[in-house]
Protein backbone atom coordinates (compact mmCIF):
# COMPACT_ATOMS: atom_id res chain seq x y z
CA UNK A 1 0.00 0.00 0.00
CA UNK A 2 1.40 3.53 -0.38
CA UNK A 3 1.55 6.34 1.65
CA UNK A 4 0.76 9.90 1.31
CA UNK A 5 1.61 12.97 3.45
CA UNK A 6 -0.70 16.07 3.95
CA UNK A 7 1.30 18.65 5.25
CA UNK A 8 -0.84 21.68 6.62
CA UNK A 9 1.41 24.47 6.32
CA UNK A 10 1.78 27.53 8.48
CA UNK A 11 -0.27 30.30 6.98
CA UNK A 12 -0.51 28.21 3.30
CA UNK A 13 -1.69 25.49 1.67
CA UNK A 14 -2.26 21.65 2.05
CA UNK A 15 0.67 20.40 0.82
CA UNK A 16 0.14 16.43 -0.58
CA UNK A 17 3.12 14.08 -1.14
CA UNK A 18 3.04 10.30 -2.89
CA UNK A 19 0.76 8.20 -4.73
CA UNK A 20 -3.17 9.33 -5.10
CA UNK A 21 -5.77 10.57 -7.05
CA UNK A 22 -7.77 13.47 -7.08
CA UNK A 23 -11.39 13.22 -7.81
CA UNK A 24 -14.21 16.11 -7.88
CA UNK A 25 -17.19 16.06 -5.93
CA UNK A 26 -18.33 14.29 -9.47
CA UNK A 27 -16.30 11.71 -9.60
CA UNK A 28 -14.09 12.88 -12.30
CA UNK A 29 -10.35 12.58 -11.78
CA UNK A 30 -9.26 15.88 -11.49
CA UNK A 31 -5.66 16.12 -13.40
CA UNK A 32 -2.60 18.37 -11.46
CA UNK A 33 1.24 19.19 -11.83
CA UNK A 34 3.82 17.43 -8.98
CA UNK A 35 4.22 18.95 -6.28
CA UNK A 36 0.40 19.47 -5.25
CA UNK A 37 -0.82 22.07 -3.29
CA UNK A 38 -4.37 22.64 -2.52
CA UNK A 39 -5.59 26.10 -1.49
CA UNK A 40 -6.99 26.81 2.26
CA UNK A 41 -7.38 30.23 1.79
CA UNK A 42 -10.05 30.08 -0.43
CA UNK A 43 -8.83 33.18 -2.23
CA UNK A 44 -7.03 31.28 -5.46
CA UNK A 45 -8.47 31.65 -8.57
CA UNK A 46 -7.19 28.03 -9.83
CA UNK A 47 -9.05 26.14 -6.97
CA UNK A 48 -8.88 23.50 -6.14
CA UNK A 49 -4.94 24.23 -6.00
CA UNK A 50 -3.08 26.83 -4.56
CA UNK A 51 -1.74 29.90 -6.42
CA UNK A 52 0.21 31.48 -3.58
CA UNK A 53 -3.02 34.17 -3.02
CA UNK A 54 -2.62 33.60 0.86
CA UNK A 55 0.14 35.88 0.72
CA UNK A 56 -1.43 38.60 -1.29
CA UNK A 57 -4.52 38.31 1.30
CA UNK A 58 -2.81 37.73 4.36
CA UNK A 59 -4.31 34.51 5.38
CA UNK A 60 -3.34 32.99 8.69
CA UNK A 61 -3.93 29.52 10.21
CA UNK A 62 -1.22 27.61 12.01
CA UNK A 63 -3.43 24.46 13.74
CA UNK A 64 -1.41 22.11 15.44
CA UNK A 65 -2.75 18.54 16.35
CA UNK A 66 -3.46 17.94 19.84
Amino acid sequence: MSRVTITVRDNGPYKLDGEFILVDAAGNEVPFQEPLALCRCGQSANKPFCDASHKRVGFESAPRAE
